[in-house]
């Protein structure tokens, strides 16, 4: 987001992070640029929030501050709730405090619709939500609570709810980024020809992380407050297993015995519960802001490929 912002805006950019945060490598190209600012704050702590708001006093925030690795909230669905919930409860509480109202742009998650059916695709902002794992229940609080500042003390309050987005610099923890990680691994001789992964047969829709961050901006731009929107890819774009994502990753490597590369399932990747399907219909979204996916799904993997080729190259340097 700051990229882009950098680049289609001439704002002054002011992010947060943790005090005790020190990888940094995903903003090692920003920390020296006079345009963007970082302030130590853990949002969790109502103090620390204030006190940002106070001294940057936004026109507008991004809220992206989250845990959002789906698979540890089953053993810390506190901490998720803390985080995402609360967190967002002391962003927008200094606000109403200070005394201004920025829009307010909360960044939420297809997740939230847990346990779809096929049958009751694509899913819209009236689809029942029916989350299943800890980190989807923390962000329908983080949701509604944002939908409360709004309708009790008129806060500018955006709301969205994002489907799959991918691309370079996402953690290796989640899916594409894992299954490129491992196939990079591969290339390099350091990883035996086989591919570990969890849940392979849920279906989604993808967007480039680029195509996302301007609908983010665009919803910050045009979007009603209060309202909800559905941000994406959607059926007619790309939609996969991640099962089909593993077998084109793999044909994408430079690995000359491709076909010998198994793809295996390691039980320590198989959550307790599964979403099935997670593909939206975003045509409202679309219709008011023009706004559609430009970056194919090939450009997707090939981006997130790449990236973990460096790192594998080079080390994960902090």
């Amino acid at each position: 987001m700051a990229d882009f912002l950098l680049e289609k805006t001439d704002a002054e950019i002011y992010g947060l992070k943790r005090w005790h945060l020190s990888r940094l490598r995903n903003i090692k190209h920003l920390l020296d640029n006079p345009r963007v600012k970082f302030f130590d704050c853990d949002i969790t702590d109502p103090i620390a929030a204030h006190e940002a708001i106070v001294k940057i006093k936004p026109d507008k925030v991004f809220h992206f501050a989250a845990e959002s690795f789906v698979s540890p909230s089953w053993l810390h669905p506190s901490h998720y709730m803390d985080v995402n919930y609360k967190g967002t409860v002391n962003l927008l509480d200094a606000i109403k405090q200070v005394g201004i109202n920025p829009r307010f742009h909360i960044a939420g998650s297809g997740e939230e619709y847990g346990e779809i059916g096929e049958k009751e695709l694509p899913i819209t902002d009236e689809t029942v939500l029916r989350p299943v794992n800890p980190y989807a229940v923390s962000k329908v609080a983080q949701d509604f609570i944002g939908f409360v500042y709004f309708k009790s003390y008129g806060l500018n309050v955006i709301r969205t709810r994002s489907f799959n987005h991918e691309g370079p610099r996402r953690d290796n923890v989640f899916g594409i980024p894992w299954y490129a990680y491992q196939v990079a691994r591969m290339e390099a001789g350091k990883q035996p020809l086989a591919l570990r992964v969890g849940n392979i047969d849920d279906k989604r829709n993808f967007t480039h992380v680029r195509d996302m961050v301007e609908a983010y901006w665009l919803a910050m731009e045009k979007c009603e407050p209060g309202e909800m929107y559905l941000i994406g890819a959607d059926e007619s774009d790309h939609v996969y297993t991640f099962r089909g994502v593993a077998e084109k990753l793999i044909a994408m490597s430079s690995l000359e015995n491709k076909e010998s590369v198994k793809i295996e399932t390691d039980p320590q990747f198989v959550r307790p519960t599964s979403v099935p399907f997670l593909i939206g219909d975003t045509s409202k979204f679309r219709k008011l802001t023009g706004w559609k996916p430009k970056i194919g799904f090939e450009q997707i993997l090939e981006d997130t490929l790449n990236y973990w080729r460096g790192i594998v190259k080079n080390g994960f340097n902090d």
